[in-house]
């Protein structure tokens, strides 16, 4: 029976020694591993798949895998058909991103919930399941862990340039005694940017979440295994929406899938 851990073990001439400290575990931890193929801990499949530069889903399927998931593309090359492989690595779209900021304030900023937090939340989701659902970035903004949830790093620096363009206006508010930063926009959003499909995603994910509170869409974030396998401070990987449980997943999968 074909074992795709012992195999790429094997063409990349390792012993079960070396791959167990390569993965920071025992070597009795990798044997078991190498035996039951059974892997439930997304940290460490990202390891595996790292360790030997395959996708995630060759080890899950047992199988052989597909050539260069884990390469960046220059942009000054030749791209990729589309499907051919899946980019990880995040590809800003800065003006895409100011563009969907807008529509998002347009749409829900003026709720009383709607403060910074909500709108990293909701950002965040915008991205994480267009990704899963269509494997393919939308805006593509990086994404740390923090402690209340997913945060895109660029976000302050990106909505001060919109400020300073007088794009949107940042005012400084109370909420229940708690203090908040909401965004007024100025300027109406260029929807030339955004395909039919993709503001039909952004809709759903504001219908499904503007109306939750920080606190509401903080824990529900918590539940989304791209958050819980991230390390405290560190990126947030689009690849792991593939691993989301029944909670957080929103995509109906059938059997070509796997």
């Amino acid at each position: 029976m074909f074992n795709i851990l012992k195999y790429l073990r094997e063409t990349n001439n390792y012993s079960q020694e070396q791959v167990a400290k390569k993965l920071d575990i025992t070597r009795q931890s990798y044997i078991k591993y190498e035996k039951n193929i059974c892997i439930s801990d997304v940290s460490l499949l990202k390891k595996i798949a790292e360790l030997y530069d395959v996708d995630y889903s060759s080890i899950i399927e047992n199988k052989l895998p597909k050539e260069y998931t884990y390469n960046v593309i220059d942009d000054k090359k030749e791209h990729p058909k589309e499907n051919d492989l899946r980019i990880d690595i995040p590809i800003e779209n800065i003006e895409k991103f100011k563009q969907v900021f807008l529509y998002i304030l347009k749409k829900v900023g003026a709720k009383p919930n709607v403060g910074q937090t909500v709108l990293y939340k909701l950002l965040y989701f915008i991205d994480f399941d267009y990704y899963e659902l269509f494997e393919t970035q939308l805006m593509g903004l990086r994404y740390i862990k923090n402690h209340y949830g997913p945060s895109p790093v660029a976000f302050a620096k990106l909505v001060k340039e919109m400020e300073n363009d007088e794009e949107l206006e940042i005012i400084k508010t109370k909420r229940f005694n708690h203090d908040m930063t909401k965004y007024l926009p100025l300027v109406e959003p260029d929807l030339s940017l955004l395909s039919a499909k993709e503001l039909a995603h952004i809709d759903k994910v504001l219908e499904k979440h503007s109306d939750k509170s920080a606190k509401e869409l903080s824990e529900f974030s918590h539940k989304d295994i791209p958050w819980i396998s991230a390390d405290e401070q560190a990126p947030i990987e689009y690849e792991a929406v593939f691993y989301r449980n029944e909670d957080t997943s929103v995509r109906e999968y059938n059997d070509e899938d796997y």
